[in-house]
């Protein structure tokens, strides 16, 4: 018995044994990750007036078992709220927060998800107050921000090196056109 088990285990080591990678992708059909630099510029017009532009740049990798193929950028500042006499100050985000996420096409091509959102404060309101201060001043103004808005979710197809110009869109209350146009790299 003890011959028969030392041959198995003689002839289990003969036999070659198919080498496997923990991080090779390549042999169950993944993709390898790919580094890629993605840039979407938010372009503000008024008529033919160009009031601003905004460049925004990510770098991230495709093909990762984290959180796979997603880069999210997050910039602003907070901005004060007055909500009532009892209640005091509340703040709120206002800035821009973009998320992308990328899967590889055929020929140099990638599917984008993209969200993006950005927020601004478009002017003020002021709003009357009726009552004295504590510290006996008179009754006044003060100003309360309003607050613009602008949300898209959308997958586009991008060519790497190739602009392509995502959404345009007007504000309902200053009629200034808001543009994004997006960019994606290889990273070597």
């Amino acid at each position: 018995m003890r011959k028969l088990a030392f041959l198995l285990l003689i002839l289990g080591l003969a036999i070659p044994v198919p080498k496997v990678a923990a991080q090779d992708k390549s042999n169950d059909g993944a993709a390898a990750a790919v580094p890629l630099k993605i840039q979407i510029v938010f372009t503000e017009t008024d008529g033919d007036k160009k009031l601003k532009s905004m460049p925004y740049t990510m770098v991230f990798a495709t093909g990762v078992n984290h959180d796979p193929n997603v880069a999210k950028l997050r910039v602003g500042s907070r901005v004060p709220l007055y909500t009532g006499k009892d209640s005091g100050l509340q703040y709120i985000d206002v800035g821009t927060n973009l998320d992308c996420r990328a899967e590889k096409l055929e020929e140099g091509r990638y599917s984008l998800r993209l969200s993006l959102e950005r927020s601004w404060v478009q002017a003020d309101v002021q709003i009357p107050v009726e009552q004295s201060t504590p510290t006996g001043g008179s009754p006044g103004q003060f100003k309360e921000p309003v607050i613009g808005q602008y949300k898209i979710d959308a997958t586009m197809i991008a060519r790497i090196g190739q602009p392509v110009e995502s959404t345009t869109a007007t504000d309902p209350i200053t009629g200034r056109t808001l543009k994004i146009d997006v960019t994606l790299t290889v990273l070597k």
